[in-house]
């Protein structure tokens, strides 16, 4: 990750979902470890650290019994519960990241991460994860855009331009962020596929009190 040695604090945010997971399992007193995406060693690595392995995101029926990339699945997790998240954005990135505090946010805990990225850091960078497409190539993902500006809008820091457009689509549709996130290519794909209740948990905003953060490589609990 070449943002880290110019970066006191990362952010990651990757809302649709691996942050809304990592704020829900946090909120049940759980810990998340991030993991590459679709790496057949993942067993072994939740094996390693005690952990669960969550799924890949299969069907509503199944999520509601099995961890999974699913922010309602979280709610399966108990207190002192490990639980490793595979995901190609999100959890790949905070994996790879090295060399500075790494936070991860959302819509739900916007101003909680931003409040502990100022107390960690003066070099704050808030990194939209994006979408995949199938070749592997990155997709804009405006869910990431909008989680990004809305901690951003909390931060009082000096911003770059795109930082401060960010904040701005923030607050385009700050009190209409449920039909953006339904209406956009990947909340309308979730709800496709039959996870309306993950679109409708990731785009309630502020909500949340816990600020995760990465300690070796598992995401553990601050709150205020």
């Amino acid at each position: 990750m070449h943002l880290a040695p110019h970066s006191d604090v990362i952010i990651i945010v990757d809302v649709l979902c691996f942050s809304t997971c990592v704020d829900i399992a946090i909120a049940r007193g759980a810990s998340v470890l991030p993991y590459f995406h679709k790496d057949e060693r993942a067993k072994e690595y939740a094996d390693a650290h005690g952990a669960k392995l969550a799924s890949r995101r299969w069907t509503p029926h199944l999520n509601k019994k099995v961890l999974s990339l699913s922010p309602s699945s979280m709610q399966l997790l108990n207190v002192g519960d490990k639980v490793v998240l595979p995901s190609p954005n999100g959890s790949t990135i905070s994996f790879s990241v090295e060399g500075c505090i790494v936070l991860c946010g959302c819509l739900r805990n916007a101003q909680a991460v931003a409040e502990l990225a100022m107390m960690k850091g003066k070099r704050i960078t808030v990194i939209a994860a994006g979408e995949k497409w199938v070749d592997g190539r990155i997709r804009f993902a405006i869910e990431d855009l909008l989680g990004a500006g809305a901690i951003l809008s909390f931060l009082s820091v000096a911003m770059s331009p795109e930082a401060k457009i960010a904040v701005n689509a923030f607050r385009s549709v700050e009190n209409n962020l449920y039909k953006t996130l339904a209406q956009c290519s990947s909340g309308y794909e979730l709800i496709e596929k039959g996870f309306p209740e993950d679109v409708h948990i990731s785009c309630q905003f502020d909500v949340s009190n816990t600020m995760p953060i990465l300690v070796g490589k598992e995401f553990v609990g601050k709150f205020f």
